[in-house]
């Protein structure tokens, strides 16, 4: 798969070049795991430096190298290495052990010129943008193609090989402005000054970049450069500048990851902070509404149904999608967190869906027993109401009857004579026996104010005053009565005295005509009469 190292001599300036150039890149990589070499021909040949060189430059475990100093030791080393390289499938033809012990200058540069073909050059992908055509190069001209699409349309630069295309500097300078612009104004730069240009892109990118300096600006401004050379020096390149495309898609995937893993923590915090409002106001209504303290009137109760009605279309119905899109965002952060192959989340005790369902339900239960509370209630001061309203039609009936019957028995209008007097104390009997007998109907009156009353009705006060009232006219009006008894009592005996005095004149007119002996008798006779019926008549 590799071309073999050429056979022919190099000159001494070119393998100088090479000596130097894969002396720093050795370093280069050997300095990740803190070691370096100085002279490239002897610090190879115990086959230590080569192995660790592998290792890194693989990832790979090759077999512990055999303690000692002696050759044989070092022979075994450096075959473990090359052994490890035809398992790699590198092409090793014409080369042993033995040449990189005895420090042969043309097989060790040919050995890690290999080395850097399979390691750094071969696995070089050229992305062309026409994914549906592939075309197989060697690692050569995709290092080539990969130069020439970086700085195409760059002016002064025109890359056809790995030597004088590169003698300028300008298309150093090039890739470095391609992929960091801010680094290299290349505008300023001048195709006449070549040393400049090609000192200000080594110094760029090992300052800025951290690309080891393999070359030195007389290394390629020259005749002839070497093309292993300059192909190890832009390698360094492509592959710095394609771990730095690499690392922004890895730091672009890591930002989204990122992103999506604030946001998922932002979705957590809304569903624990919506889960802890609406638990807490799921605890609050159902304090509102375990709440017996309701209003002791109609209007009252009618207010407190409203309001309940209220809460059940316009309160609650949002809080019953609240506690849907509790369940959808907790489906969402961890349909989210298990796609990211991260542990679902779960809400902490007492914010599970199953804990907001459980509240919920308590609060239909709760809110059902306001509901027939509040009806109930409601039945009840409709019936106070209709019981109140029959007291206040009963005591205008009662109130209206007492006025007429006190008028009534205010008045003495009992005639002028026995007989007229004695029809007054009938029809007199006759108005006792009717307010005796209304006696039963006050007595309701005053009932009906009880239960209102033991009911705890709102207007209860003014129901008790106008009982009251009615009681304190029920009893004026027996207090009437009673005394137009008296009256009527008296104004019958005086009238009987009226009558018999009556009988005595008239007897006494009929003795005048026929007097005997016996009016002194009569006399006395009626003198004892009147001092049994009226003694107060004969001390006037």
């Amino acid at each position: 798969m590799y071309s073999q190292p050429c056979s022919n001599c190099l000159s001494d300036e070119r393998e100088a070049v090479q000596k130097k150039t894969f002396t720093k890149w050795v370093n280069s990589i050997l300095s990740r795991v803190g070691c370096r070499i100085s002279d490239l021909y002897l610090d190879l040949r115990d086959g230590r430096m080569l192995i660790k060189l592998l290792e890194v430059l693989s990832g790979e475990k090759l077999p512990k190298p055999t303690k000692g100093r002696m050759r044989i030791h070092c022979l075994e080393n450096v075959d473990k290495a090359l052994q490890f390289l035809k398992e790699q499938r590198v092409h090793l033809e014409n080369m042993g052990s033995h040449d990189i012990v005895d420090g042969n200058h043309r097989l060790i540069l040919g050995l890690i010129w290999t080395i850097i073909l399979r390691f750094q050059i071969q696995d070089i992908i050229v992305e062309t943008g026409q994914a549906d055509q592939k075309e197989t190069r060697s690692a050569k001209d995709a290092l080539l193609l990969w130069c020439q699409m970086k700085t195409a349309g760059y002016p002064n630069v025109n890359i056809t090989n790995f030597t004088t295309s590169w003698k300028d500097g300008m298309a150093f300078n090039a890739l470095i402005h391609k992929h960091q612009p801010d680094l290299v104004d290349y505008n300023a730069l001048r195709r006449s000054n070549p040393t400049h240009n090609l000192q200000n892109a080594f110094n760029v990118a090992e300052q800025k970049l951290g690309v080891t300096k393999l070359l030195d600006p007389e290394d390629v401004f020259t005749e002839n450069p070497d093309e292993k050379s300059i192909m190890t020096y832009v390698v360094a390149f492509y592959h710095y500048f394609s771990k730095m495309k690499q690392l922004a898609v890895e730091g672009k995937r890591v930002g989204k990851v990122l992103d999506q893993a604030i946001e998922t923590e932002k979705m957590i915090d809304k569903y624990e902070t919506l889960a802890s409002d609406l638990l807490k106001w799921i605890e609050q209504t159902i304090i509102v509404l375990k709440n017996r303290k309701l209003a002791n009137s109609l209007t009252g109760v009618q207010q407190q149904l409203q309001a309940f009605n209220t809460y059940r279309t316009v309160e609650k119905p949002p809080k019953f999608q609240e506690k849907g899109n509790l369940e959808v965002l907790l489906f969402t952060i961890q349909s989210r967190m298990r796609a990211n192959n991260q542990r679902p989340y779960t809400p902490k005790e007492g914010a599970l869906v199953s804990d907001i369902n459980r509240a919920w339900e308590r609060l239909e239960r709760a809110e059902h027993e306001r509901e027939r509370v509040l009806r109930d209630e409601l039945i009840r001061q409709e019936k106070l109401e209709q019981m109140a309203r029959r007291f206040d039609r009963k005591a205008a009936m009662r109130e209206t009857w007492l006025m007429e019957n006190q008028r009534l028995v205010a008045q003495d209008n009992f005639g002028y004579d026995l007989p007229a007097v004695e029809a007054a104390k009938k029809k007199h009997d006759a108005i006792e026996t009717d307010i005796a007998a209304y006696e039963e109907r006050v007595q309701a009156l005053v009932n009906i104010s009880k239960e209102l009353e033991a009911e705890r009705y709102h207007d209860a006060k003014r129901i008790d005053v106008r009982k009251d009232n009615i009681l304190r006219l029920w009893d004026y009006l027996q207090e009437l009565l009673k005394a137009r008894r008296g009256r009527l009592e008296k104004n019958l005996t005086l009238q009987r005295i009226f009558q018999e005095m009556l009988y005595i004149i008239s007897w006494m007119d009929d003795m005048k005509v026929s007097p005997s002996q016996q009016f002194f008798f009569h006399c006395l006779q009626l003198r004892k009469y009147f001092c049994i019926s009226s003694p107060n008549i004969l001390s006037k």
